[in-house]
């Protein structure tokens, strides 16, 4: 008996089989709405085929950020690290930090337990280089696992302090906008009383620079007494 054409359509393999076509969909995705509102079926919508089909490459959200958080940092390329364990520590947490600051999501995607431990190898080397550093210095594991932690928190706590407080406009609330102190009562609250009106452009200066190197100096000089 002859053999019958092939019906027209869709047959055989998803029409997606691109990680790269996925996950640049995903970050479109991040980019507009917010991590929050990712969905996997909001991703297929995205892609134009059906849930059912992304999950041949996908297992739920959770995956889909993992690999988008690994495919980021991978983009994102690596300094040259120096040798000296100090200047190295300084210089990976340097990284994480500009990295962080040009897609902040990744930070608060970063704060949910659990998430840094999975990331792939590849994408772990600033906390590698951090860790590395601080054993160099001397520091036992449990205190260089502690160096790497304060500077995250110091690190992430800056970028989301940040993120959340560009875009607001000259409408918006002073409380919104940036703190003023000024009108307050000095014989209750003289230095800030003193400091008054120029609070906000004090605080909206970049010190992380300069705050790192004296966290990091710190933090290696209690390790080292401890």
């Amino acid at each position: 008996m002859p053999r019958q054409p092939a019906p027209h359509g869709r047959t055989g393999r998803p029409p997606v089989t691109s990680r790269t076509q996925i996950l640049t969909a995903a970050r479109r995705l991040v980019d507009r709405d917010g991590w929050e509102k990712l969905t996997i079926r909001r991703l297929a919508a995205e892609l134009g085929i059906g849930a059912t089909t992304l999950y041949h490459h996908l297992q739920n959200k959770e995956d889909l950020l993992v690999l988008l958080l690994n495919h980021y940092i991978d983009q994102t390329g690596r300094p040259p690290l120096p040798d000296d364990p100090r200047e190295r520590i300084v210089a990976a947490a340097t990284a994480m930090h500009d990295a962080l600051a040009a897609w902040p999501w990744a930070a608060e995607v970063l704060t949910v337990d659990g998430f840094v431990g999975l990331l792939d190898e590849s994408a772990l080397w600033m906390v590698e280089a951090v860790v590395s550093g601080a054993r160099e210095r001397g520091c036992t594991p449990a205190q260089a696992v502690g160096v790497f932690r304060s500077i995250w928190y110091y690190t992430v706590g800056e970028i989301l302090v940040r993120a959340h407080s560009v875009g607001l406009g000259a409408d918006e609330p002073a409380r919104t906008r940036g703190t003023s102190f000024g009108g307050l009562d000095a014989s209750r609250v003289p230095h800030l009383a003193a400091i008054g009106d120029q609070w906000a452009d004090l605080a909206a200066r970049d010190t992380y620079p300069r705050g790192l190197c004296a966290l990091v100096d710190g933090l290696l000089a209690d390790a080292a007494t401890a």
